[in-house]
């Protein structure tokens, strides 16, 4: 019988990627001396704008395509995919990023997409009548998020150790997969307990009404970017110019959308979510506020990752001096917004509170 520590311990199996699956791993690179691939497979994410398509459509990307092979709703299988060949990129919660590295899957973090401000966060909902008030609260209580071991199960952890919990305690919090699409239903159905909601989708359930927050990442960590894309040295060695074209992209779509007007910003969104015909609701797309990157055009500073590096080796899931936070990113291939420093981001034109 599966017990709740060993669901807790799901990072290891999660991200348990053996180095020669890693380098067995398929490529759309061609072989040396072909040049370099000019078109980049990727995982979307259903009902939502990522940067990349974004930065696409504002014709960052040049003559560097984007292939669509599917939805993701997990940051580790989105990384473990780029790690093994089946995409060019993927991008999860830098935790994640760390366990896969640690792993000794030859990937590098290139560019910072997403992280909490007071606009873009997510948050940890319980309906309005629930009894729930503290982190003590939470034993044996059921935690709806997106995917085990990653960024919802770290913030987690953390609230449950600053509210005292021993390491017994928190295992007998369950935290659960669930779709996002599906997650505020589940809260409102009591399926769940506790929901954990972010971005458009949160505040969407917030202008529903009848929750409440019960705490917030934001309120936890204060800003910081919480996620990057990551793509494979093999990758990076091949393809030099074609991962500057996608890096840079990025981080000129990230001040894009710091410095457009968010009507306008939610526009374009809508626009693209329309244009590539998958059946999507784009009615969540108008509570958009943020992407919550911290620093200038993504640029990675490596506390971002060192706190990871922490935790996972106060946790156990990793050796100290395992990993090194300079061993797992480079800015070489990000040209976009040198020398400047990140604007504010511009403010929601509808008071929604998540605190």
């Amino acid at each position: 019988m599966t017990t709740m520590a060993s669901t807790r311990r799901r990072f290891l199996t999660l991200l348990g990627l053996s180095a020669v699956a890693v380098s067995c791993g398929t490529s759309a690179t061609g072989t040396a001396g072909k040049g370099q691939t000019r078109t980049l497979r990727y995982q979307g994410w259903a009902g939502q704008v990522t940067l990349p398509e974004l930065a696409d459509d504002l014709g960052y990307l040049g003559d560097v395509k984007l292939e669509w092979v599917g939805n993701t709703i997990s940051g580790p299988q989105d990384i473990q995919s780029a790690a093994t060949g089946q995409t060019d990129f993927g991008g999860a919660f830098n935790g994640a990023v760390v366990k896969l590295a640690a792993n000794k899957a030859p990937i590098k973090a290139v560019v910072s997409y997403y992280g909490s401000d007071q606009y873009a966060y997510s948050g940890y909902y319980v309906l309005k009548d629930s009894p729930i008030r503290s982190a003590r609260d939470l034993t044996g209580k059921k935690v709806g998020m997106n995917t085990l071991g990653a960024h919802a199960e770290a913030m987690l952890d953390i609230y449950l150790q600053r509210g005292g919990l021993s390491a017994a305690e928190i295992d007998k919090v369950e935290p659960l997969v669930v779709p996002p699409v599906n997650t505020e239903q589940s809260l409102r159905q009591r399926q769940i307990e506790v929901a954990v909601l972010g971005g458009i989708l949160r505040d969407k359930a917030l202008a529903t009404g009848g929750i409440r927050p019960l705490f917030t990442d934001f309120e936890l960590l204060g800003a910081f970017s919480a996620g990057t894309y990551v793509m494979t040295d093999r990758f990076l060695k091949q393809n030099p110019d074609t991962a500057r074209t996608f890096v840079t992209a990025v981080g000129r779509a990230i001040e894009w959308s710091r410095t457009t007007p968010r009507a306008e910003v939610i526009a374009r969104m809508t626009d693209i979510v329309k244009k590539r015909g998958r059946n999507e609701d784009t009615t969540p797309l108008k509570y958009w506020r943020s992407y919550g990157v911290a620093e200038t055009a993504g640029r990675i500073t490596g506390k971002e990752l060192q706190l990871w590096i922490d935790w996972l080796a106060e946790r156990g899931d990793i050796q100290k001096g395992q990993v090194t936070a300079d061993d797992l990113y480079t800015n070489e291939f990000n040209t976009a917004g040198e020398g400047g420093t990140a604007p504010t981001s511009p403010a929601p034109s509808a008071s929604t509170s998540g605190s």
